[in-house]
């Protein structure tokens, strides 16, 4: 990733979480938080990544619905915020990451249990 795709991808992270907050009124998206922005060396396309809060797996389906549909609106948005020609296109993934995280911690925990009862 080039250093112009870093500094786009981190202000692009930066202001979807703000528009996201501030002007997206979609209750689906409400416990969504962005984890990671990828954009491509041309700046065309760009995979943000989110979690849902509290672990609720039916609040994935709903939140992914929100976002596509906001994504549009958002990418203007940003276009004028960032003052981009062409802002990239926007595509939400959910990011599972602190779930692996959170089940290598119970694993490590369990083993570390299991040691100490030995």
């Amino acid at each position: 990733m080039s250093r112009r795709s870093e500094r786009v991808s981190d202000l692009l992270l930066e202001s979807l979480s703000e528009l996201l907050l501030r002007e997206v009124k979609d209750p689906r998206i409400g416990s969504v938080t962005l984890t990671r922005v990828e954009i491509g060396d041309d700046l065309r396309s760009a995979r943000v990544g989110y979690c849902t809060l509290g672990g609720d797996p039916s609040a994935r389906p709903r939140a992914q619905q929100g976002l596509e549909s906001a994504a549009r609106f958002l990418q203007g948005k940003v276009a004028r915020m960032l003052r981009m020609r062409h802002a990239p296109e926007i595509h939400f993934q959910y990011d599972d990451t602190f779930e692996k995280a959170d089940e290598v911690d119970r694993l490590l925990r369990s083993v570390r249990t299991s040691n100490d009862a030995t």
